[in-house]
């Protein structure tokens, strides 16, 4: 069969045997995730035609507006995967606090658990401007049986054995690994059909896109300066070209295929960074280090990142590898140059 005429759903059965656990419910959670992420694809492809873009009135824990999109995603993500009977507990960016799932037969005895964005860059709904999906799946480490606790939750990203994200764009896709590369899924509207388009993504080691908000330059740290203006130097391959969409989903998938790093930094209006380590980073450094790209806090891998509460937040910085590198350079030596 043709890389290209394969579907999603064959990609999942002739790569089960990847799992390291190959009971099927890997399998079966990114089989759910497709069906709610075509759910959520024909909503947000309708938002401008019904009362769905917006506000819904109401913020989420971390204070944001919730869209109304983002309330209807969440839902949808949260019911697919509870109604297959195959995860113990569910976080998501938009909840206070995580969902135990007992199962039907209140055992408790599902294996995986699933972190996610259901919504990424929901505020550009109204302007047409592409949004996206984040998920991350760990294996529980409490007992079968028992219910899910937060230490389930709170587990350094290099455990994740899943993650993936979807991008709502002029075309919908899905990108995820399984710890064995990246592949790519673009969607056939007209059957609502994933076939395999893009085989084994990879970052260019090197790229010429930075993307960051200079708008909020000012209140950055002193590295992430330095290494703007290194990216704007007329030198050897430089000056780069500046990208941001502010869609995090967006802005790292057009990064991957083209080649540049995305960096949302500490700010003085944001001590500890914006971006949640739990719902986008963890995930989406897992992705960029199954493509030979890396990602950091600037200082630290995030996957080794030890976390402590649900919805805690980091600086993060993510792409091309030699791109983050040098990113980190500037940052240790303006670290150094302190003392």
């Amino acid at each position: 069969m043709e890389e290209h005429n394969k579907t999603l759903g064959e990609f999942i059965i002739e790569n089960q045997s990847e799992f390291q656990y190959s009971s099927g419910e890997l399998s079966r959670i990114i089989n759910s995730i497709r069906l709610a992420a075509k759910v959520v694809n024909y909503k947000v492809n309708k938002a401008g035609l019904v009362d769905i873009v917006g506000a819904a009135g109401e913020q989420n824990i971390q204070g944001e507006d919730q869209q109304k999109l983002d309330v209807y995603a969440n839902e949808i993500f949260i019911q697919t995967l509870i109604n297959r009977e195959i995860v113990c507990g569910i976080a998501s960016e938009e909840n206070d606090d995580f969902i135990t799932v007992e199962g039907s037969d209140k055992s408790h005895n599902n294996k995986y658990v699933v972190l996610m964005d259901p919504l990424d860059g929901s505020s550009n709904i109204d302007v047409n401007v592409p949004v996206g999906t984040i998920f991350s799946v760990f294996r529980r480490i409490t007992p079968i049986g028992t219910p899910v606790t937060l230490e389930d939750f709170l587990q350094p990203g290099i455990n994740q054995v899943a993650a993936g994200y979807v991008i709502y764009g002029t075309s919908t896709m899905l990108v995820y690994t399984t710890g064995h590369g990246v592949n790519g899924f673009t969607l056939n509207p007209a059957i609502g059909t994933f076939y395999l388009s893009h085989p084994n993504m990879q970052f260019l080691k090197d790229g010429t896109i930075y993307s960051i908000n200079e708008g909020n330059y000012v209140h950055f740290p002193q590295g992430v300066k330095d290494y703007i203006k290194y990216c704007q130097l007329e030198e050897e391959d430089r000056p780069y070209t500046s990208r941001y969409i502010g869609s995090l989903v967006s802005d790292i998938h057009r990064n991957m295929i083209k080649g540049g790093v995305f960096i949302y930094p500490s700010s003085s209006k944001s001590p500890k960074g914006k971006l949640r380590l739990l719902y986008e980073c963890n995930p989406m450094a897992f992705i960029a280090e199954q493509a030979g790209g890396k990602a950091s806090d600037g200082f630290e891998r995030i996957m080794e990142i030890q976390a402590t509460e649900l919805h805690q937040r980091v600086p993060f910085f993510c792409g091309s590898y030699n791109m983050v590198e040098k990113a980190e350079d500037f940052m240790m030596k303006a670290k150094l140059s302190k003392y």
